[in-house]
Formats: structure tokens, C-alpha cells, sequence
């Protein structure tokens, strides 16, 4: 059996071509496993995982923690809004606390970036990155790929364009990377208030009419706009955003073919796209949802298979 390059999965960047093909097979025997009847396997008994969301989340914390269940690890929670963070103590503090109860990997989600990185080199204990700032969110990018590869037979080749709020999103830079490794074109679409300045720099098309940028693509990723994290106004109203970024069915009717529509989520409805976009048949939203159980069991399966040599 093959073997991922790294003992961490800190970030895409990080990650080969093999990696993520490797990540996929494995994704693949483990989606046929969640679509049984008894939908767990014993290979991970003896393996420990800490989930510590040091920001709030529903989807990806759900999504972690029913992979690391299926998988039969033993699993501890940790919320820091409940926890003794609020009382100033550190990053590695909490953790050693933590690791001193023999826990094998740890699942983070911090708001400063590089988060992960950090406990990487002063942890001994396989880190898996759930989000670390606006920086990046690997296992998204993930099954964000896995689930085109599924829906479109390949990624290698095909047009992807992320529609939205580029500058705060994690998503954003973590799927540019994925999709780039794997041998897609990424164009990104938004506001030009919402475009980082270095967005050129990572060999991205960039367009700021969304009707010219679906007329391009094969995949339309659409993300949510991140009220919590801007903190000045990005652009004049909400109703004007939905105006000229959000995606509605007359707008994908008029184009001269069918594209695949994705939602990372949560989806703000009728902002970035309309209920009946949503839940039409060319939305593969709740595909990623369920891809996101598999990939995420391929990835601690796989990390964990080093930890265990």
C-alpha cells in the first residue's frame, strides 16, 4: 500500500498529485463503506483524535466527527468558547493538556493562519487542518475535487471558476491549489474590492462579469460572502452583490450549456445563489456534503497509517 508524503495534512500546498490520487482511492472504499447497511469499519480501534475548534462550525465539525466514528476511533470534543482559552491560556497549553490524555491526531480549526503549522513543530501528534484563518481549508478543496471528479469523470482539463468573496476565503486558496495540481484552469469572479492583490500571482484568470465567467466554465463554485469577517463594507448592499454575483435560474438557462454548480456552504439563499439553483440537478451540493464523510475517513485512515509504523 502506498503512503501519503506527509504526517500532517496542514494545507494543499503541502501535497503532491500522488497524495491527492492516493487520498481519492481511498475516499472511493470508504464511500461504498458508508452507503452499507452497517456503515463502520474497525481500523481505526486503537487511535485517539481530539477535535479542536477554536472557531464555531456545525458542517465541518459534524462532518470530522462522523469520519473519525465510522473509522471506530475514539474521539474527544473540544469547543474553546466552553473551555479555559477564555481564561488566557495558550494554543500549546491546551494542546500538551490534551495530548497528555495519549491523543494520536489532533483536527483543528483556529482563526489565526498558519495555526496548524505552529502545533506541527511543537506537538507530537498528527495535525489535520479544518481551517486555519482565510487562509486555507484542505480537506474542502478536497472533497470539492473529489466531488467533480465524480460528477465530470476527471478534474484534469476542466474550466473551474470560484465565484465570490475571494479575500477572506480559505476555501478560495486551498481549491486553487487542488485544482491547479490536478490539471484544471481556476479563474476567479467577484468584486474588485473582494480580489486580493496577489490573486494574479497564483496563475489564476480573473473576471469580474459573471456572466462572461460561467459562459467560460464547466464548474461554477459559488461562495458564501463572509459578513463575520469583514469589517468594513466591501461593497455597497447585499441586494446589489446578489445582483451581479448571485447565480439564479434564468441566468443559468440563458447560457449555451450546462455547467455544474457548487456551494461549499452554509448557502445564504438567494444571496450567492436561489433556492431553485440550489436544489436543481445541476447543483451537486449535496453530493460534497456526503464526499466530505469519505474524503475526511481517507484522510485520518491514511495519516493514521503512519502513526501506527
Amino acid at each position: 500500500m502506498s503512503e501519503l508524503s506527509v504526517n500532517h495534512l496542514l494545507g494543499i500546498k503541502y501535497l503532491t498529485k500522488e497524495d491527492i490520487d492516493l487520498i481519492f482511492e481511498t475516499a472511493d472504499q470508504f464511500k461504498e463503506v458508508i452507503n452499507r447497511p452497517i456503515k463502520k469499519v474497525p481500523s481505526l480501534r486503537d487511535i485517539t483524535i481530539a477535535n479542536l475548534f477554536f472557531e464555531n462550525s456545525t458542517r465541518t465539525k459534524l462532518s470530522f466527527e462522523l469520519a473519525e466514528k465510522r473509522l471506530s476511533a475514539d474521539v474527544i470534543n473540544f469547543s474553546a468558547s466552553q473551555s479555559s482559552v477564555k481564561k488566557g491560556e495558550t494554543l500549546i497549553d491546551t494542546v500538551n493538556n490534551i495530548l497528555s490524555m495519549k491523543v494520536d491526531m489532533v483536527v483543528m480549526r483556529h482563526p489565526n493562519p498558519g495555526a496548524g503549522v505552529f502545533l506541527s513543530k511543537h506537538v507530537n501528534a498528527s495535525i489535520v487542518n479544518a481551517g486555519d484563518g482565510a487562509h486555507e481549508h484542505p480537506t474542502q478543496a478536497l472533497l470539492d475535487s473529489y466531488s467533480i471528479r465524480e460528477k465530470l469523470g476527471t478534474v484534469k482539463g476542466k474550466k473551474v471558476v470560484i465565484v465570490g468573496d475571494i479575500l477572506h476565503s480559505r476555501v478560495a486558496l486551498s481549491n486553487i491549489y487542488a485544482l491547479q495540481l490536478q490539471g484544471a484552469e481556476v479563474m476567479v469572479c467577484g468584486p474588485q474590492t473582494l480580489l486580493p492583490k496577489y490573486i494574479k500571482d497564483l496563475g489564476v484568470k480573473v473576471e469580474t462579469n459573471l456572466k462572461k465567467a460561467l459562459e467560460w466554465c464547466d464548474v461554477a463554485n459559488m461562495l458564501r460572502v463572509q459578513n463575520e469577517r469583514m469589517d468594513i463594507s466591501y461593497f455597497p448592499s447585499t441586494r446589489e452583490y446578489t445582483q451581479q454575483f448571485g447565480v439564479n435560474k434564468e441566468l443559468l438557462d440563458s447560457l449555451n450549456k450546462e455547467i455544474v454548480i457548487m456551494h461549499p456552504g452554509p448557502i445564504n439563499r438567494g444571496v450567492e445563489i436561489t433556492s431553485d439553483v440550489a436544489d436543481s440537478k445541476q447543483a451537486i451540493i449535496l453530493n460534497q456534503v456526503e464526499n466530505g464523510v469519505a474524503v475526511r475517513m481517507a484522510v485520518i485512515y491514511l495519516l493514521a497509517s503512519k502513526i501506527k509504523q
